[in-house]
């Protein structure tokens, strides 16, 4: 039986680690470079959002080193909000799913995916019987935005990959006991947010932004709610610094993330 995250002795129970990236050389990096630490296993690779989810249901990992950048699909918010919810019969669903993807890629690689889940079992760690895995974000995004977006969905820390590699070892053994690690300017950002935070959104902000919604233009929004292309501007600004972004994309994405439109 494996024991809790809590009681896991690094020394004699590794922590098993799925890899979330959409950048081959990146993964490739990860890998290599957690090769290297001790007590850390990396069990698995994915290359997108719906990957890591299938993956992660199949494989129960203990930690998810998480990307927020992955390409088409999901991004990894959303793949972080699937895998931290992964229970019952969405997890079997999923593993379901995840096996067959393995078996394409196993036989690519020459991988007896069968033998390796059979091992599992002899030693009592058989998948089937782990909790969710624990999500570890890395990213070199480090906006209000996703930042917050990112805790909201689950994930329980948030790391730069500018971190050194120990902190990063750090953050994976600690993320596989249930603790939370954030990057120093991350953690910076939460406290300000906490001593700060940013005022709501006026009605005025909040009709100018369902228009951003519908996708139109400066120019159709001020015709649209009779005000001027200049106040149009002014307004956004407004808007981007109380939601924490910086574009007209990012302010849609999070002002759904907090059901700000209808």
């Amino acid at each position: 039986m494996t024991p809790p995250a809590g009681d896991r002795d690094p020394a004699h129970t590794p922590v098993r680690v799925l890899l979330c990236d959409d950048h081959a050389v990146v993964r490739a990096g990860l890998l290599a470079l957690l090769s290297s630490a001790p007590g850390i296993e990396v069990i698995g690779e994915a290359g997108d959002g719906e990957e890591a989810v299938a993956l992660a249901a199949a494989l129960r990992p203990d930690v998810v080193l998480m990307d927020l950048q992955l390409g088409s699909g999901i991004d990894g918010i959303e793949a972080t909000r699937r895998i931290a919810g992964l229970t019952g019969r969405d997890a079997e669903r999923d593993a379901a799913h995840g096996a067959e993807r393995e078996v394409q890629r196993d036989a690519e690689r020459g991988v007896d995916r069968e033998a390796q889940r059979d091992a599992e079992r002899d030693s009592g760690r058989d998948v089937a019987g782990r909790g969710a895995p624990h999500v570890l974000v890395l990213t070199t995004y480090d906006t209000d935005a996703d930042i917050n977006r990112a805790i909201e969905a689950g994930a329980t820390g948030y790391l730069l990959k500018a971190e050194r590699p120990e902190e990063l070892f750090s953050a994976i053994r600690a993320a596989a006991a249930g603790r939370s690690t954030l990057s120093a300017p991350v953690a910076h950002r939460v406290l300000a947010q906490m001593r700060s935070p940013r005022p709501g959104l006026t009605d005025r902000e909040l009709d100018i932004l369902g228009q951003l919604a519908r996708g139109l233009s400066n120019r159709e929004i001020a015709r649209a709610l009779f005000i001027s292309e200049a106040t149009v501007k002014t307004h956004l600004g407004r808007i981007y610094d109380k939601l924490g972004v910086d574009t007209r994309a990012g302010a849609v994405s999070v002002a759904k993330e907090q059901r700000l439109l209808p």
